[in-house]
């Protein structure tokens, strides 16, 4: 491991981090006792108090134990947006001493199947404008119930509907899965969120702690089906304690929460570092630029998270100016090199360096954060905590020297236990150096002289060019700076000489739209990058596909084209 990041490490800071050695809700708990009456969550400019949060979160835990037949250890779905309702019960299911199992609120019957069966799990939260995805599972569970009653399958879903937690009057814009009513649902193992709630259940008292599972993220799955990625109490506060230590974030902090809940940065950094330290957390359950900066503005949001997708858009926002953002201190995110253009006219505008950090599921969010006092450009940051995080060879784990490519490695405690239920999955992600287990990330990176860590791609995406090894971010990076492009995605495609040759999709901004054409575009990445790099082939698209989480999909424009070139 080397050392050479220690020389700017954030001052004040210790290398090694102490933690509660408790169940996760333990925090709300303390948050609670101490700011009773603070608002802890902010929805469309609804106020829950750390009192009513806590509340909540014990009658569905009670619920879920005795009407459920929640148990210890037992999985439970949570399939939700951003809301009061996703937040209430990840720490309902962590009091009833049982397993938070996140999934994507853009997934369908077919792909829920595989975490229902995957999972075991026989419970469900979901809010009422999912619950068509989910009524073929319940009755095809419901089903396995009279036949055999210890058969696998849904048996309850407890339904949600957004608008509970609206107030009265906003002049925010709502979306209207959002706003619509709450809708009567009469199918068998069927609850209502407000029905649970009234009917004031306590739960038994708590037994799990911190070696206890506690959270089960799945990975995105793009090698076959997702994996759910174990994480005790123990791990996930780790990250949870972390991040507030590294970004300094006090209890009188406000934090903007748009990225999702159910993916991990979201998760962590938005809401369990929050709720630790008794921040206020404003929620967003799906981006809108407009909205988001109202609420900056109207609740001077002192930190939020965004990925590079989200700034691009907010930057491009013509209404900017309009607003007060001046009450935000942080902005930090990851997922996705933040590209130099886009990071220029962050600082330019709103006066903010981008900390930009790095992590997975497997992780639990952070492994590697940029030390705020200086934070570098498009740079993952250093290992933070107890994070031993080295560059190695992928074929000999030999590590390499500085500004050598290889593969990211990484030992730490927030490092999840193994994939649920493939014991060969887990087997084949880890190796063992210095009597250490490192996670292999199948990231490839390369450190500087002084021991930041920079992204080069994953393995898996690299483009050979006439035996060029060449790196779509890294091209992605360098076409940011041209004016007319709002979001570019670089893959490979075939070319009979070189065997694969560069191509971009290209969205454009709304002003150069008809005034720049896709030969322009080739031609100026060919004079501002080597040769073997430079796209040949630039597509225009209105859209680039988006995970739920925001990412843009490259994997999904990349096997549309052979059938394109077919085509």
């Amino acid at each position: 491991m080397s050392d050479r990041h220690f020389a700017h490490w954030p001052r004040n800071l210790p290398r090694h981090l102490t933690i509660p050695a408790t169940n996760l809700y333990r925090n709300v708990e303390f948050s609670a006792a101490r700011y009773p009456d603070k608002a802890a969550l902010v929805f469309y400019d609804g106020i829950t108090t750390y009192r009513e949060f806590d509340e909540q979160i014990q009658r569905l835990a009670g619920y879920l134990q005795q009407d459920c037949g929640v148990a210890r250890g037992d999985r439970v779905l949570l399939y939700m947006q951003n809301s009061p309702q996703f937040v209430i019960a990840y720490y309902a299911i962590l009091r009833a001493d049982a397993v938070v199992v996140p999934v994507n609120p853009m997934n369908m019957t077919e792909e829920l199947r595989h975490y229902v069966s995957d999972a075991d799990a026989r419970v469900i939260i979901a809010p009422q404008d999912l619950y068509k995805q989910v009524q073929p599972l319940l009755v095809e569970g419901q089903a396995q119930a009279t036949s055999q009653s210890d058969a696998p399958g849904l048996r309850h879903a407890i339904v949600a509907a957004y608008s509970d937690y609206l107030p009265a009057e906003t002049d925010l814009r709502v979306p209207a899965f959002v706003s619509e009513p709450r809708q009567a649902i009469d199918d068998a193992g069927v609850t209502l969120w407000t029905d649970a709630l009234v009917a004031a259940r306590q739960p038994g008292p708590l037994r799990t702690g911190p070696d206890d599972l506690a959270v089960m993220p799945y990975t995105s799955g793009t090698t076959g089906h997702p994996k759910g990625c174990m994480h005790t109490h123990r791990s996930v506060m780790y990250n949870t304690v972390a991040g507030t230590q590294w970004l300094g974030t006090p209890q009188d902090a406000v934090s903007l929460v748009v990225l999702p809940l159910f993916h991990v940065t979201g998760m962590q950094n938005g809401m369990n570092g929050s709720l630790y330290v008794g921040a206020t957390i404003v929620l967003l359950p799906r981006w809108d630029r407009d909205a988001a900066a109202q609420l900056i503005q109207r609740y001077r949001v002192t930190g939020t998270q965004m990925i590079v997708t989200m700034v691009v858009d907010l930057l491009s926002n013509p209404r900017l100016a309009e607003y007060d953002l001046s009450s935000i201190c942080r902005l930090s995110g990851g997922g996705a090199a933040m590209p130099e253009a886009v990071a220029t006219r962050l600082k330019e505008l709103c006066r903010l360096d981008y900390i930009e950090g790095y992590g997975m599921s497997e992780t639990i969010a952070p492994t590697h954060i940029n030390p705020p006092e200086r934070p570098m450009k498009q740079c993952l940051g250093i290992p933070i905590f107890d994070v031993d995080a080295r560059v190695v060879d992928p074929a000999t784990l030999a590590e390499m020297p500085p500004g050598e490519v290889g593969e990211i490695i990484v030992h730490g405690p927030q490092v999840m236990q193994g994939y649920w239920g493939q014991p060969q999955a887990t087997e084949a992600a880890f190796v063992t150096l210095d009597g250490k287990r490192f996670l292999r990330t199948g990231d490839l990176a390369r450190t500087d002289e002084h021991g930041y860590f920079y992204m080069v791609d994953r393995i898996k995406r690299m483009i050979n060019a006439s035996g060029f090894k060449v790196w779509p971010a890294e091209v992605e990076a360098l076409m940011y700076a041209h004016p007319a492009i709002q979001e570019v995605c670089v893959i490979a495609a075939r070319d009979e000489r070189r065997g694969e040759t560069v191509k971009a999709v290209v969205v454009l901004r709304e002003a150069f739209k008809g005034q720049v054409s896709e030969q322009e575009i080739v031609d100026w990445a060919h004079g501002h990058m080597a040769a073997y790099k430079s796209p040949r082939i630039v597509q225009f698209a209105d859209s680039l596909p988006k995970s739920g989480t925001g990412k843009v999909q490259w994997r999904a424009l990349q096997e549309q084209e052979p059938a394109r070139t077919a085509g």
